[in-house]
């Protein structure tokens, strides 16, 4: 494969945008370049055009700076995420400005700039697209750009690599003075195309949508270029030192890693993780220049934001894996980062640097297996990851044809603490009532199961569903991910009887979120025959099942509970034939009354460890349930002498309420006896059953 073949494509398509306006070619040209995230990282960079429009007051045609809002991502951007905000007003703004002590009191001039009373936010960013003198304007972070941003003679690199085509800039933090240090670049070197930021990324420039897109291709393909030609041959990170685990043993670390580690650090609110075991992290978790590298952080602003001021590096060894002493090791190394972070807060705070925030890592760097990420949601554990591969490759490129340097700690920390940022944090929504909360649904492809996923999903939880069909469970993930997005939904796999895949699930939720903080016992079957017909592999089967099952699943739970030491709660849903004795159903009725005091008994044993056992009960949710399907069916309306129309009807009757029950109103019985909402509620039972005095408990 030559280097021609890695090139970013020209994806423009003339035809597509013939008939476009300048600000459509814009939202235009940001999807494409967004599109690639070798030309920028996820939420990173941003984009611009200066374009004529109609003064809505005087009618008059003004000049109007178009340009990512703040907080957007130009791969997904609409054109409601765009700013809008009048040139002449921008360019008066100079005459407001005070000097570098004063230049965050620029961003409170910007709203006072906006064209066409615009919603949308102007980020930081907007007085560097707005003095450039052109009309159109990219800023990227590529990986390849960063490499030669990041050395320590990257001035000398990036002269040699573009000559005078493209300028640069020493590193400066983003905003008003750094906007008026690129429009004099861009001014005084009318031939540039673009210029490189020291240890922050790229800009380029034309008068054209088209040109300006091409320019931006072509600069990041020639650095990709010089660096692929200047490394060939170099071993990446100066060699191998520590040896890659096969796949299979890397899972399985993690899945154990993963709980410890989150228990650690969730003392003030859940967090989620994300693995990742990709090529380009194995290469550096496994090379010599690890111990060297991790330390110094990152040094791009939008890879530090996500990653912290620098991973913790796991002590483990591929070579002679001792998982026992890995794990003992967690608590003092988290301990220390912590106090780490804190000195580091307390070095370089000033007078009015808001609060110490959480000082736990969000990287972990585990050699010979991969890089685990924790977040307060798994989309951001995920880009978080993407984020220090970003940063992998940039030290990669760095270290083969220079010195890497990651930000100094005073920058670093007055990007961090920014109070800019701060507002930004502060202006986030509260997040949702079961944020950062994980949990694993058994009978996940039935209608109760769906539908009590559905529910925690919307109240912010990940979920595993796990079922014994895996066709059905899977489909049903795929629907749940296109409503509520794929990071926070997966399926497995599982029969409740199998001690075996029971306990692999379990490693694979921690694998996939982290750990688990609620189990949805549901898996179910349901069984209808005198007792003189029921056979003992009637009997067993709905023991194996509705007994056992429920006894295997919380078992496991109950493990991975108390290693995370974070509390937890557990849901069985059992039935009011638990409670009420029912003609022709002695297996199942028996089944059930066995799940509902094995709740009663992990009740007593989880409560000292925080772990919540609460039941709740349904009767006749017919609806969307699988149990309700075939043969129970119609030996249910056998039992009551009617048809299978007339069964719902005569179980709503049957009522107190003459209530249907359906499978959302048991969702809402498990919602509550999951959160927080009964954080003071064990060993209960919650009727869901539209009334029956039969099943009364008291």
């Amino acid at each position: 494969m030559t280097a021609a073949d890695n090139h970013l494509k020209n994806l423009w398509d003339d035809a597509q945008t013939a008939r476009m306006s300048e600000s459509e070619k814009l939202l235009y040209r940001s999807n494409l370049l967004g599109s690639d995230k070798r030309v920028t990282n996820y939420g990173g960079g941003n984009t611009s055009a200066k374009v004529l429009e109609r003064d809505p007051l005087t009618g008059d045609m003004v000049e109007v700076l178009w340009v990512k809002g703040s907080g957007g991502d130009i791969g997904s951007i609409k054109m409601d995420g765009f700013s809008t905000l009048y040139m002449d007003k921008l360019q008066a703004l100079k005459g407001m400005y005070r000097g570098l002590e004063h230049e965050d009191e620029m961003v409170g001039y910007l709203p006072h700039c906006t064209f066409n009373l615009n919603p949308r936010a102007a980020s930081i960013d907007t007085p560097l697209h707005a003095y450039v003198p052109r009309k159109h304007v990219d800023h990227v972070h590529s990986d390849a750009i960063i490499a030669i941003a990041a050395s320590v003679n990257s001035r000398d690199l990036t002269a040699k690599v573009f000559g005078d085509d493209i300028g640069w800039l020493p590193w400066k933090k983003p905003g008003y003075e750094l906007g008026l240090w690129l429009e004099k670049l861009a001014t005084e070197n009318p031939q540039m195309r673009g210029a490189v930021l020291e240890s922050h990324g790229l800009f380029t420039w034309a008068d054209d949508a088209k040109e300006c897109y091409l320019t931006t291709l072509e600069i990041i393909n020639t650095a990709a270029d010089w660096l692929a030609e200047q490394s060939a041959g170099k071993p990446a990170f100066g060699g191998v030192k520590r040896p890659d685990l096969p796949a299979d043993e890397r899972r399985a670390v993690a899945a154990q890693l993963m709980p410890v580690i989150r228990g650690l650090i969730s003392g003030d609110r859940h967090k989620v993780g994300h693995f990742d075991d990709s090529a380009a992290v194995l290469e550096f978790v496994g090379s010599e220049m690890l111990d060297t590298l991790a330390p110094m952080g990152t040094s791009c602003p939008d890879h530090f934001l996500r990653t912290k001021i620098r991973p913790l590096v796991v002590d483990f060894d591929p070579a002679n894996p001792d998982i026992a002493a890995t794990l003992a090791s967690l608590a003092p190394a988290i301990g220390d980062y912590r106090a780490d972070y804190a000195a580091y807060y307390d070095r370089c705070k000033h007078d009015n640097s808001p609060a110490l925030r959480d000082p736990n890592a969000v990287v972990y760097l585990v050699p010979g297996v991969g890089m685990i990420t924790f977040a307060l949601d798994k989309a951001t554990a995920r880009i978080s990851g993407e984020f220090y591969v970003n940063a992998i490759n940039v030290m990669r490129g760095a270290s083969a044809v220079s010195t890497y340097q990651g930000l100094p700690e005073q920058e670093a920390f007055d990007i961090e603490y920014w109070l800019l940022e701060e507002a930004k944090l502060q202006r986030m929504p509260k997040p949702k009532s079961m944020a950062g909360r994980i949990a694993l649904v058994t009978g996940g492809a039935g209608g109760i199961g769906s539908a009590t996923a559905e529910r925690l999903l919307k109240e912010g939880a990940c979920v595993m569903l796990a079922d014994i069909d895996s066709a059905a469970v899977q489909d049903v993930a795929a629907g749940m991910a296109k409503t509520f997005g794929a990071d926070v939904v997966r399926a497995v796999e599982m029969d409740v009887t199998d001690e075996t895949q029971v306990i692999a699930a379990y490693a694979r939720t921690a694998l996939e979120f982290g750990g688990i903080d609620i189990l949805v016992s549901n898996a179910g079957i349901a069984s209808s025959a005198p007792v003189e017909e029921t056979t003992l592999a009637l009997w067993n089967k709905n023991m194996d099942i509705l007994s056992t099952g429920y006894f295997l699943v919380s078992r496991e739970a109950f493990k991975l509970l108390r290693t995370q030491g974070i509390g937890g709660s557990v849901v069985f849903v059992a039935s009011k034939n638990g409670l009420a004795a029912s003609p022709n159903a002695s297996a199942y009725c028996t089944a059930k009354a066995a799940e509902i005091h094995l709740a009663r008994c992990l009740a007593l044993e989880g409560a000292e460890a925080g772990i919540r056992v609460n039941t709740v009960n349904p009767d006749a949710v017919l609806r969307g349930s699988k149990i309700w399907s075939g043969e129970w069916l119609d030996q249910r309306a056998s039992t009551y002498q009617t048809d299978k129309d007339g069964l719902e009807e005569m179980y709503r009757q049957r009522s107190l309420l003459k209530r249907s029950v359906l499978p959302e109103d048991i969702a809402e019985g498990v919602y509550f006896l999951a959160s927080d909402l009964s954080a003071k509620s064990t060993g209960n039972i919650l009727n869901v059953d539209a009334g029956n005095k039969e099943a009364f408990t008291r």
